[in-house]
């Protein structure tokens, strides 16, 4: 009986291993299976050529700050009081106009001291020469000593040069007086007005803001492989954002020609540092604006892209072409179907197109759209875009 207990387990457990090994092929089958079918599988996807083309290369530009060579602050260079104004706000001004009058009390009345004080001069140097002159016509006679023709000498030297000072702190005075007219120190417009009629200020007090913004000026720092192509003298065409606003920090006038948001703002390229000529990864790029319709203002504007006047020919490939952001990886498809991922460097684009500056030759052909179930050996079934 025991006998046939035993033969029944063995028998129960070969069973069980046979169950087992039957298990562990048909995984092992399976995932073979898999494999060939997925190292058999073709994928249907999109694909150009690299090819030459023309782009107008853009650049956005988070934060660009606007500034004017010819705007400053109309300072008072005396104490006084503001009497009236001359000038109206936001307009024209020439270098030299008188923007406003001031009073000082004081300055009349130190005038009218310095003038009393000049005329006692005056008349110190009048009987000085005339002692002097009687000196030396007694010195020629011998009639007088030579230390008395010296002294008259040097007190008629003494009394000139009293008449000198006298004179020039009387000119100061002068010069105060012309000060409580202040005057425009630019061309441009009245944009602020700090103090109005009746308020007392001191030397050095700013009065009012005047500016030019017929040309504008701007920098923005760029990558080397961003400008490589620009030349001095270059423009360039600023698109602000639709959602930018019109309104004005200084509330100036509108120019003729102005069309509000959709108008064209040129800007030529004026400097480059350090320039093309030597190696940088950036460089520093200063730029005008012909500002004439007086669109701008000497502010910072946010969201505003850039993109070149003169077209440039270079070999591209489609942004979708793209890996990543960082744009430096593409797909490339070799004669039998094969994809390849391989490393590239590109410069600036277009927002469709971007430059190929190594890592690709022109007739290449790479994938473009979604990459999703792509790797390095993937075969693929490639719809050429743009002909076989």
């Amino acid at each position: 009986m025991k006998r046939y207990f035993y033969i029944g387990i063995a028998v129960i457990m070969v069973l069980a291993l046979c169950m087992v090994g039957y298990g562990a092929w048909l995984n092992y089958s399976d995932e073979n299976q898999i494999s060939r079918r997925m190292d058999n599988r073709i994928l249907q996807l999109s694909a150009v050529k690299v090819a030459y083309r023309d782009i107008h290369p853009s650049v956005e530009l988070p934060a660009v700050r606007f500034s004017s060579e010819s705007m400053t602050d109309a300072v008072a260079l005396t104490d006084g009081r503001i009497i009236a104004w001359n000038v109206e706000k936001n307009k024209q001004v020439h270098k030299g106009d008188i923007l406003l009058s001031m009073a000082n009390e004081q300055i009349p009345l130190k005038i009218q001291q310095a003038n009393s004080a000049v005329s006692r001069a005056e008349a110190l140097l009048a009987q000085a020469y005339s002692a002097y002159q009687r000196q030396g016509r007694l010195i020629a006679k011998n009639a007088t000593s030579q230390e008395k023709y010296e002294e008259a000498q040097s007190q008629y030297l003494a009394a000139k040069e009293a008449l000198q000072e006298a004179e020039s702190q009387r000119n100061q005075f002068y010069v105060q007086e012309g000060w409580l007219n202040v005057k425009a120190p630019v061309d441009g417009e009245l944009l602020l007005i700090y103090h109005q009629a009746g308020a007392y200020v001191q030397a050095g007090t700013p009065l009012a803001l005047v500016g030019n913004f017929d040309r504008l000026s701007f920098s923005v720092n760029l990558s080397d492989s961003e400008i490589h192509h620009l030349d001095i003298g270059d423009s360039a065409y600023l698109k602000f954002p639709a959602y930018w606003s019109m309104s004005k920090a200084y509330d100036t006038d509108y120019g003729p020609g102005n069309k509000g948001g959709d108008s064209e703002i040129i800007c030529v390229l004026k400097g480059i540092v350090p320039p093309l000529s030597e190696p940088a990864k950036i460089r520093r790029t200063e730029w005008t604006v012909d500002n004439r319709i007086r669109l701008l203002e000497p502010l910072t504007y946010t969201g505003v892209t850039m993109y070149t006047g003169r077209a440039h020919h270079c070999l591209t490939v489609p942004l979708e072409a793209m890996v990543d952001l960082s744009h430096d990886k593409v797909y490339v498809v070799d004669e039998d179907g094969i994809a390849h991922n391989r490393t590239v460097k590109c410069g600036s684009d277009d927002g469709r197109y971007i430059e190929v500056l190594d890592g690709l030759s022109e007739g290449d052909i790479v994938l473009v759209g979604s990459f999703e179930g792509i790797t390095d050996g993937t075969r693929v079934d490639i719809n050429l875009q743009g002909g076989e």
